[in-house]
């Protein structure tokens, strides 16, 4: 059987650092950061319905970025393509600066991706397993095919921490808060599920609050102030040390063929994203 095309294969640092539980929790890091982007935010206000369907958003993202990392070259295609459509439709004026904003505009994009390829890899950091230097200039060149497939010039995308550094550095004067951006900041913190019925709701809440606190501990210093967040302190400590147990405990149960499809399969089912099996076999 001759194996499919992929953007990523399973040697990737990608599928190490996306495919690990503490994705979910990066995930959450970047929509608390990517909303003090006035433009970018403006776009996600004005043409989003996340606040009424939290969950809905959550399994699109999700389910994009699993075919991105894990599926086959044509699914990866298929889904920026759509991607891309939509962004088509998503432009306006962002009633913070006054400017005309555009969801395919390049450096919007660029945010957009640096922000959640480097969430990944700091949930990874801060939750997950110990990952060198080295893996993660790899991890942030692979991404690179990633943005170039929703149409950003590779030439614009950063490809390594050091010039992760540099681009994060430039954007910090164009960052800034606004009611759109504290709605959605404090939305992240204590995120609500008002479509899942009840008992959904009391099962996933407590979970999601949890992974709203250990989200918010991971925003660097320099934009707490700006985000209306306190200095990261020990009220956030409980929520960290219990997201790092829970997602290695799954990350580590994920590698037993026993226990992998138990494990994999309820997440999978919840965010519409592929499991391990399914991975191997697109």
């Amino acid at each position: 059987m001759t194996e499919k095309k992929r953007l990523f294969g399973p040697d990737s640092v990608s599928w190490r650092v996306i495919g690990h539980p503490a994705s979910l929790v990066g995930g959450m890091r970047a929509l608390l950061i990517q909303a003090l982007h006035p433009l970018a935010m403006a776009g996600v206000a004005q043409h989003s319905n996340y606040l009424e369907d939290p969950m809905g958003r959550l399994q699109r993202t999700a389910g994009y970025v699993s075919k991105v990392t894990f599926g086959s070259l044509e699914e990866a295609e298929a889904a920026a393509a759509v991607v891309r459509g939509v962004h088509r439709h998503v432009h306006g004026t962002d009633p913070v600066t006054g400017q005309h904003y555009s969801a395919s505009d390049p450096a919007t994009m660029v945010w957009v991706h640096c922000v959640e390829i480097h969430s990944f890899l700091a949930a990874y950091r801060a939750y997950g397993l110990p990952l060198s230097r080295a893996d993660q200039d790899r991890y942030l060149a692979e991404q690179v095919d990633a943005a170039e497939l929703l149409g950003v010039p590779r030439a614009r995308v950063p490809d390594s921490v050091a010039s992760y550094r540099e681009y994060f550095a430039s954007v910090l004067p164009e960052l800034r808060t606004s009611p759109d951006a504290e709605a959605a900041i404090a939305f992240v913190r204590r995120p609500s599920l008002p479509k899942l019925p009840p008992p959904a709701r009391l099962l996933l809440g407590p979970a999601f609050r949890v992974m709203g606190d250990a989200a918010t501990g991971l925003v660097p210093s320099t934009l707490r102030p700006l985000a209306g967040l306190p200095p990261s302190g020990p009220r956030e400590l409980p929520s960290r040390v219990a997201i790092a147990a829970a997602s290695n405990a799954m990350a580590a149960a994920s590698q037993v063929p026993g226990l992998r499809y138990a494990v994999e399969e309820p997440i999978a089912r919840t965010l519409g994203t592929k499991t391990r099996r399914a991975r191997a076999a697109a």
